[in-house]
Order: C-alpha cells, then sequence, then structure tokens
C-alpha cells in the first residue's frame, strides 16, 4: 500500500512562493509576462510541473499583447512521490527551478544535465 503524503491546498501555495522566492533576484527581475499557478492534476500523467509559452530567447519585436506564459506547477503528483513534507518541500523547488529554466529557453536534456 502506497502512503501519499497529505498538504493542504494552501500549504503547497506557501511552498510554491516560498521556492519562488529563492530565485535569485537577478533572475526574477528578467523574467517577463509569465504566471506561476498550482493546479491539482496535470493533463497528462507523471508530470509535476509544465511550462507553456515562448521562452525568452525566443522573444523578438513581434512578441507584445500576448497572454502571459504559464508554469503550472502540479499538487497532487509531487505528494504522490513524496513521503514527507520535506521531500515535498524539495521537490516543489527542483519543479519550480525546473519550470523557471524552460521560461528562460532551457531544454529539458540540459536542465537535467544541472541537475535539475
Amino acid at each position: 500500500m502506497t502512503i501519499v503524503i497529505e498538504v493542504s491546498p494552501e500549504r503547497f501555495d506557501e511552498l510554491v512562493s516560498e521556492a519562488l522566492d529563492t530565485i535569485p533576484p537577478d533572475l526574477t527581475r528578467v523574467m517577463s509576462n509569465v504566471v506561476v499557478t498550482v493546479v491539482d492534476d496535470p493533463p497528462e500523467p507523471h508530470l509535476l510541473g509544465l511550462y507553456t509559452g515562448i521562452p525568452l530567447t525566443e522573444r523578438g519585436d513581434w512578441y507584445s499583447a500576448v497572454l502571459p506564459d504559464r508554469i503550472e506547477i502540479y499538487r497532487n503528483p509531487i505528494c504522490q512521490i513524496c513521503d514527507t513534507e520535506e521531500q515535498v518541500i524539495e521537490e516543489v523547488r527542483i519543479t519550480v527551478v525546473h519550470e523557471i529554466g524552460h521560461h528562460f529557453g532551457i531544454d529539458d536534456a540540459r536542465l537535467h544535465e544541472l541537475g535539475w
């Protein structure tokens, strides 16, 4: 039997906010037109987070008046792979950094090389 750690939606939101606070100010100042949200379940199995949008490295003069990029952090899958709140905290941080990396145009292969 698998035990799933219970983390309330409010607490999970706090963990995502705390993870965002660990991003260096030099990077957060450069982030542009992106929103980070918490969603209970992903659109497909096994996703912990998802970046949807146009990375900063691909934006050109044509980029204006567009909806914000979106980073979704998925609460239920993260809780399902963790046994303790400490593991949830670490997985949230890793997932937030990973998805922000995509906002900066870093692909999955490079993020994994960097440990994210």
